[in-house]
């Protein structure tokens, strides 16, 4: 089993700073206020991180969804337009679309990219976000919807009538005339006892906040236990930020700077919003810190800073790129196999990331496509 490497594309902006920290402003609706040192996620610049990633060996991106950030699916087709090889990790909730439309869309999406789509399905831990988008479901019930969902998807791509009649969902014959090719992978995640059996059931990749390594093997024990029942075979993927230097000192003197950057407003503002979330893995996510910056390096070489003030994922690997490498080995070992990385900013990190840690994973032999060295360095010397 090698190693799956993916970054991020932060269509909700980017920087040099948490800049997530701004949906939990006082007034988060007014945008019209310029705020210091966040890059406008237009084309342009998520089309450098896309190339970028390509250039480095990334085999994919993760483009989020919800109120802050873009579109996934019309960001993600466009860059296409803009990369070859590179896959797209396209996050959506299934409570907001037909499923037999996403599964045409899917279809649609693998062949205009020629087989370049996987996909990130997310149920949904937020009621007032889910509210915004007219869903009026609870916790437990959103789950259940996308066990449905995801039967219906995986019917109509066998390419003929298929019925379908649950609580959420009635379909008659409902298809894809012409199914995906391939089948897009289904990335999947969710902690709690409601989310369990659907990754069980449909998930390609079981997918996990970066908690420390202990505790991602309790989950990977759970999904790979319930997935036996279902006689399923589930892969594990973890969801983290880097941080990674020449020298151990400098990264972590980057993850201070990123802490000194947040004031106590912020972060109180951020807890308080972040607290009310049905979520139980944005629950753990917070009790990894417990809203204080005083004890964050929860595990070598884990930091739980970026949880402070953004929801979702809320650790980072800091390290020199050798000690960074370790805990990537560390996890794999568990049987984590897809990596879904980030960092701030996300083009410079992933230069950090893919000059330093990825030649580290392909010395011991964890990548099963080791990226081209590009041209030689050209020395000026009068000659």
């Amino acid at each position: 089993m090698t190693v799956h490497l993916h970054w991020f594309l932060p269509t909700g902006g980017d920087g040099r700073t948490l800049v997530d920290r701004h949906a939990y402003a006082a007034n988060p609706v007014d945008r019209t206020r310029p705020v210091s040192g966040v890059r406008a996620p237009d084309i342009e610049y998520l089309a450098q991180i896309a190339k970028a990633a390509e250039q480095l060996g990334f085999e994919a991106v993760l483009t989020p969804t919800g109120t802050w950030c873009e579109d996934a699916w019309l960001t993600t087709v466009a860059l296409a337009q803009h990369t070859e090889r590179l896959k797209f990790l396209v996050a959506f909730r299934p409570g907001v679309i037909s499923p037999t439309l996403a599964a045409q869309m899917a279809a649609t999406y693998q062949r205009i990219t020629r087989g370049r789509l996987l996909l990130n399905v997310v149920t949904g831990g937020d009621s007032t976000e889910q509210r915004r988008f007219g869903d009026q479901l609870g916790h437990d019930q959103r789950y259940a919807r996308t066990d449905e969902f995801l039967s219906v998807v995986r019917g109509v791509w066998r390419g003929r009538p298929y019925d379908f009649d649950g609580a959420h969902y009635q379909v008659e014959g409902g298809l894809t005339a012409l199914p995906p090719d391939p089948l897009p992978e289904i990335f999947f995640g969710g902690s709690s006892a409601a989310a369990g059996p659907v990754a069980a059931r449909h998930a390609d990749v079981y997918l996990t906040w970066g908690e420390p390594p202990e505790q991602v093997k309790e989950k990977i024990d759970w999904i790979r236990s319930l997935a036996e029942r279902e006689g399923r075979t589930v892969r594990f993927g973890i969801r983290l930020h880097t941080i990674s230097r020449d020298s151990s000192a400098e990264a972590w003197r980057t993850a201070g700077r990123l802490l000194d950057d947040l004031d106590p407003e912020s972060i109180a503002a951020a807890q308080a919003a972040l607290g009310r979330s049905e979520s139980v893995g944005q629950q753990r996510m917070l009790a990894l810190h417990g809203g204080s910056s005083d004890r964050l390096e929860i595990s070598p070489n884990l930091w739980a800073g970026v949880g402070l003030v953004r929801g979702g994922a809320g650790t980072a690997l800091v390290g020199n790129h050798a000690e960074v490498a370790d805990r990537i080995e560390e996890y794999h070992a568990l049987g984590v196999e897809h990596f879904v990385l980030s960092g701030y900013p996300h083009l410079e990190e992933a230069y950090w990331f893919g000059e330093g840690v990825i030649p580290e994973l392909a010395v011991r032999g964890l990548l099963s496509r080791v990226p081209a060295s590009g041209a030689p360095i050209l020395v000026a010397g009068g000659r």
